[in-house]
């Protein structure tokens, strides 16, 4: 299969381009920028920012020209443009629906409609807390803990709400759930991974992560299930989740994609492989059939 990835240059796309290629199949690397990283895929182009205007129509054009067979996105400020257009692209991509999307982009969205489903969450507030802290202030639209700052006292903070929240801070320990919920059946496949370390000390990405057995942490696997079927979401989906003092797990951030950690989590991509096919064959079928019927009239 002829793969198309985005964001090949970053660590989500990179990791998904490797472990594509050691399943046989071939990859259409895409990113902004002409990298070392970039160039383990078989193919590669350069594409302009999500917030360009021609970024969907260079995508499709690469799509079509290059043959691709699938389309996987891993960046996140492309999802909310990729979700609306999904079909402008001439082969299938591996998005949600644009309605779940728009929750999992804006953590404010996320954290109202997670709450309102009765999923654990931080609590959120709607100005400056008062008291002691610590709390976290964070962008409303980020990724890998940029922009994220722990404040211990919020005096001489301004807080910009159309673009920033403040949650308490969760101190417990730290785990990045990577899910599968297909697109068709609603099956949800959840692989447990706990980060051992964060980049920047107490946020951040993991600098490394270890796979847990579900049965070990069985209150984090649902937890992430239960937040992925609240907004709605399907396909591949990487999650942060912390535990409280006392060790009630709550939900920080969904990204609606393939995350840095997905090799961690192998199921996933053949989960996705799996679905293509069996989509293809079923399209493929029934090309067949059609024109076996024009054929008899």
């Amino acid at each position: 299969m002829r793969i198309l990835i985005t964001g090949v240059g970053g660590p989500a796309g990179a990791s998904l381009a490797l472990q594509s290629r050691e399943r046989g199949h071939e990859v259409i690397g895409v990113d902004m920028a002409d990298t070392m990283t970039a160039r383990i895929a078989d193919e590669f182009h350069t594409v302009p920012a999500a917030t360009d205007p021609d970024a969907m129509p260079a995508l499709a054009r690469i799509a079509r020209r290059s043959g691709a067979e699938l389309v996987i996105p891993t960046v996140q400020e492309e999802l909310p443009l990729i979700a609306a257009a999904a079909a402008e692209v001439p082969a299938p991509v591996v998005v949600s629906p644009f309605a779940a999307i728009a929750l999992a982009h804006d953590k404010r969205y996320t954290m109202t409609a997670l709450a309102k489903a009765g999923v654990a969450v931080p609590e959120t507030f709607d100005g400056m807390p008062t008291g002691n802290g610590p709390w976290v202030i964070k962008p409303r639209r980020s990724r890998g803990g940029r922009g994220v700052q722990v404040v211990e006292e919020s005096a001489g903070i301004e807080l910009d709400r159309e673009f920033e929240l403040i949650q308490e801070f969760v101190p417990g320990d730290e785990y990045c759930p990577q899910v599968y919920r297909c697109p068709d059946s609603g099956e949800v496949t959840v692989v447990v991974l706990e980060k051992l370390e964060l980049r920047e000390g107490i946020v951040g990405n993991a600098l490394g992560v270890l796979r847990r057995d579900n049965g070990e942490a069985s209150d984090i696997a649902a937890i992430a299930e239960d937040a992925v079927v609240a907004l709605g979401l399907v396909g591949p989906i990487d999650l942060d989740v912390r535990r409280r003092a006392n060790g009630e797990p709550v939900v920080l951030e969904i990204n609606a994609r393939f995350g840095a950690n997905s090799a961690a989590a192998p199921e996933l991509l053949d989960a996705v492989l799996a679905h293509a096919e069996r989509v293809s064959g079923l399209e493929s079928a029934a090309s067949d059939s059609a024109a076996g019927l024009e054929e008899a009239a």
